[in-house]
């Protein structure tokens, strides 16, 4: 089997470098039209096994072409192409993984999954961090607990030695982190899918030394589709994102003063889009480098065995210097490169559109991110 990845940004290099080093695909192709970013992602995989090509993801006639090439398309592009990446990957019979991120375009991507089944087609979304690993974590949970009361998600990509005035780091693309700030998020509650304002219910949780007591509040994207897949089953599910404190008030300050908006203003006969100018400033004013850590936390309540059941899981990953790969480059690309290689290697055959909690098996997934050296622990309480 051959696999294209589109985009080579940071997760799309590391999604190669990965693929590289533990999957069996005959070929491994990266495409990418920024001549600047192509050079650097050739660079970064000069001792792999990886062909880095011209392509831009706008042009779909070129598109369609590599994806007939090949058996497994994953997507490291902005979200906003997924939807039509999937249309094209479903008509030439191609596999397709993305980030998502999105939940209205994973929507539409669920809108086809007839036509992935009448094409033979697995189309796996939302296949990252948050969604995606989390996605996974809540499958484990509901396969161990007979009842599940609460499933709290909370996830952080951090700087390792935070500054003012945001105490944050870019590590990943700024209008990704605008859109999780802006749209509001899902929360599961009784069997009802309510959507909550993003920057609202702030909380403080502890994590281990040097992290000690942080923040999360609300943000959009994270749970997906986990409210609709467990409305059933799970009474009650959030998600949160992590942060150092202080960042959520003084997001909220900004945010509240319109510059996450899109409706262009005239500033001296020119016109601008607030969001546009926001995302270059948290760019040129907000480290971009540096070591960096993910801190995720998932604290679930249930029964098992008709007895209280506390199921927790904890992971800490920091960047890896020696590789150059950041920690968010790790817990994102990592996971979709899993999910592709379990598509080559068959543990994956069900054809139609899925999200990674439906068709993914828990530790199976979780073996393979022990071989990268990502250690998930698993803690339970009984009682």
């Amino acid at each position: 089997m051959d696999v294209l990845i589109v985009g080579a940004g940071m997760m799309g290099r590391a999604i190669a470098y990965d693929l590289g080093r533990f999957s069996h695909f005959d070929s491994i192709t990266l495409g990418e039209c920024d001549t600047e970013t192509r050079d650097a992602a050739a660079t970064f995989l000069k001792k792999s096994h990886v062909e880095v090509i011209p392509l831009n993801v706008e042009k779909t006639a070129e598109v369609q072409q590599q994806f007939q090439g090949v058996d497994v398309v994953v997507s490291a592009v902005p979200y906003r192409y997924n939807e039509r990446l999937t249309q094209l990957a479903i008509d030439t019979r191609t596999h397709f993984i993305d980030l998502g991120g999105n939940n209205t375009i994973v929507a539409h991507q669920r809108r086809l999954h007839a036509q992935a089944v009448r094409n033979k087609v697995t189309v796996i979304p939302d296949s990252g961090l948050a969604p995606g690993l989390v996605s996974i974590i809540t499958r484990d949970v509901v396969d161990h607990l007979d009842t599940v009361d609460v499933v709290n998600l909370r996830v952080g990509g951090l700087p390792r030695h935070p500054q003012p005035p945001l105490m944050y780091q870019i590590v990943f693309s700024p209008y990704g982190l605008i859109n999780e700030y802006v749209e509001d998020a899902l929360v599961l509650d009784n069997g009802k899918i309510l959507q909550r304002k993003s920057l609202t219910e702030l909380e403080s949780l502890h994590f281990p030394e040097p992290f000690g007591t942080m923040e999360a509040f609300l943000t959009s994207g994270g749970c997906s589709t986990l409210p609709y897949t467990y409305q059933k089953t799970i009474r009650y599910l959030d998600y949160k994102t992590v942060r150092y404190p202080g960042h959520c008030e003084k997001m909220k300050a900004l945010l509240d003063l319109g510059l996450a908006e899109t409706t262009p203003l005239t500033v001296k006969d020119c016109s601008v889009s607030p969001r546009d100018v926001f995302a270059s400033l948290l760019c040129k004013y907000v480290p971009t480098t540096g070591e960096d850590v993910v801190l995720l936390k998932v604290l679930s309540q249930g029964t098992k065995a008709r007895k209280p059941c506390v199921r927790e899981y904890l992971l800490i990953d920091y960047c890896d210097m020696e590789r150059g790969m950041t920690a968010m480059m790790r817990t994102t690309g990592y996971p979709v490169a899993i999910t592709a290689q379990m598509i080559e290697e068959g543990s994956i055959q069900e054809c139609g559109v899925f999200c990674p909690e439906e068709i993914i098996n828990p530790a199976v997934f979780f073996k393979e991110l022990q071989k990268r050296d990502i250690t998930l622990t698993i803690s339970e309480r009984m009682g």
